[in-house]
C-alpha cells in the first residue's frame, strides 16, 4: 500500500475498526513522510457466485443488494441503516451456511421476509421487482397476504435491530 499523496510505501495503521454494514474493516493510516492521514477499507473477499434468471453467473456483490433494497425503501420507514443491516444479515447467513452458489431468487426472497417485517409497501416494492407477477390479480393477492398477516401480527416492527 502506498500514500495517496506521495506515494510513500512506509505508513502506520492509527486505528482499526469494523464496519459491520460492509463486512469490512475501517483502518485509519498515517503516512511516515507527509504525515497526511487517510482511510482504507479492507474487506472479506466473498467467492460466492449467484446464478441470475437467464443462467449467467456473475460475484455476489452485497452493494448491489443494498442498492436494490435502498429503491423498495425510499420514503418508507425503513432507514438507510436498516437497510445495510438486512443486507449484512443476508451475507453473514449465506457465508456462516457456507454458500458457494445461490440463485438471485432465493437472495430475494430473503430480503422480501426481512422488509415483510418492516415496511408493507417497501416489501412490495420490492417483491413487483423479484417476484414474477403473471398479472394484477396475482399482485392483489400479494398485498392480501400483507393485510391479513398485519391484522395478525398487529403493526409491523420498524425499529428490528
Amino acid at each position: 500500500m502506498r500514500c495517496p499523496f506521495c506515494q510513500n510505501v512506509e505508513l502506520k495503521v492509527t486505528d482499526s475498526r469494523n464496519a459491520i454494514e460492509t463486512n469490512a474493516v475501517r483502518r485509519r493510516r498515517e503516512c511516515l513522510k507527509c504525515n497526511r492521514r487517510f482511510t482504507t477499507f479492507e474487506t472479506i473477499e466473498l467467492l460466492m457466485q449467484v446464478q441470475k434468471r437467464d443462467g449467467r453467473y456473475e460475484d455476489y456483490d452485497q452493494e448491489k443488494l443494498i442498492r436494490g433494497l435502498d429503491a423498495a425503501c425510499l420514503h418508507t420507514h425503513v432507514s438507510r441503516d436498516q437497510v445495510r443491516m438486512i443486507a449484512y444479515r443476508i451475507t453473514s447467513d449465506l457465508l456462516e451456511k457456507g454458500v458457494k452458489e445461490i440463485q438471485t431468487s432465493v437472495i430475494g426472497e430473503m430480503a422480501m421476509q426481512s422488509l415483510q417485517k418492516r415496511d408493507p409497501i417497501a416489501y412490495i416494492r420490492f417483491a413487483c421487482v423479484h417476484r414474477p407477477f403473471k398479472d394484477v390479480d396475482e399482485l392483489k393477492e400479494a398485498i392480501q397476504c400483507i393485510n391479513i398477516h398485519e391484522e395478525t401480527r398487529g403493526e409491523y416492527a420498524i425499529e428490528e435491530n
